[in-house]
């Protein structure tokens, strides 16, 4: 019913419950002629009588009796509507759908999302990895509302901001005896058998540019997206890899891997990623907190 008036409804019950016009005014915040006048507006805009008086007292007409569980029901649903609301408010509920690599979202987000999942326990969280390009491509196109990627990485309508940065090491099998040195050099690398990320990705360029700084085109006979095929395989003493050192670094890693550290060293960093014309509702800027607290 096009023009019906929420408020006029709500003033109508309210004249009910309390039986007068000035005690609605009082309760409403209004004046008793701007009750008048939403009750006359009421009655006008659905063609009957809806309150009459009875001594002093305003009471419901039959119509008016039977317009009120209607308006009881919306009061529910309004009240209900709010509470929803404030949750959203709040960050208690709602959406955040993330974008990132394999790597960050094994070693990076687990303890991010478990401290937002604790302080947000209604909050839906959808985590999607992809290489970098496609992931930035899902947050201008609005399918993702951030992500978390190996930088540099740029485009006009979104904002990046870089969070951590993360040393890249040699790894290879653990053997009898250590590695005879410490740090490994593009050049000492050119004749291993090497297995890396895949080609397209962010890491791997960065990867490849630091060989390439070294006067080395690598050539692997291995490429691989996920981390942790690529430690199965160099762990099986099928070949070395560049890795992130945060993937080498827990307690099981000892016995499986010889990690030597890059000269020049090599760092990549993760960088923040947002459209800059983003509304961040609640759950949003509690992932994007979240995820700038790991610095």
């Amino acid at each position: 019913m096009r023009g019906l008036n929420l408020d006029q409804l709500i003033t109508f019950a309210t004249v009910v419950e309390h039986g007068g016009f000035t005690e609605a005014a009082g309760r409403l915040g209004l004046t008793q002629p701007a009750v008048s006048m939403q009750i006359r507006n009421l009655e006008e805009r659905f063609g009957v009588r809806l309150v009459e008086r009875v001594g002093k007292r305003a009471l419901p007409t039959a119509a008016g009796r039977d317009l009120l569980p209607f308006i009881r029901r919306l009061r529910e649903e309004m009240e209900a509507a709010s509470a929803a609301m404030g949750r959203h408010r709040a960050g208690q509920v709602g959406r955040v759908r993330i974008g990132t690599g394999a790597t960050a979202c094994i070693y990076r987000l687990p303890p991010i999302l478990t401290a937002l999942r604790s302080a947000h326990p209604g909050l839906e969280i959808i985590v999607v990895t992809g290489n970098t390009p496609d992931i930035l491509d899902a947050v201008e196109g609005g399918t993702l509302d951030l992500a978390l990627v190996t930088l540099p990485a740029g485009r006009p309508g979104l904002s990046i901001e870089p969070v951590c940065a993360e040393e890249l090491v040699c790894v290879g099998p653990r053997g009898e005896a250590p590695p005879p040195d410490r740090t490994v050099a593009p050049a000492a690398l050119a004749d291993e058998t090497l297995i890396l990320y895949e080609r397209g990705g962010t890491m791997r360029a960065v990867i490849d540019g630091w060989f390439m700084a070294g006067g080395i085109q690598p050539r692997p006979s291995m490429e691989l997206g996920n981390v942790e095929a690529i430690k199965n395989l160099v762990a099986a003493g099928l070949g070395r890899s560049i890795l992130p050192s945060v993937t080498v670094a827990g307690p099981q890693d000892c016995d499986r891997f010889a990690v030597q550290t890059l000269t020049p060293p090599l760092i990549r960093t993760l960088g923040l990623v947002l459209r800059r014309d983003k509304v961040l509702n609640a759950g949003v800027r509690a992932m994007v907190k979240a995820i700038t607290d790991i610095r």
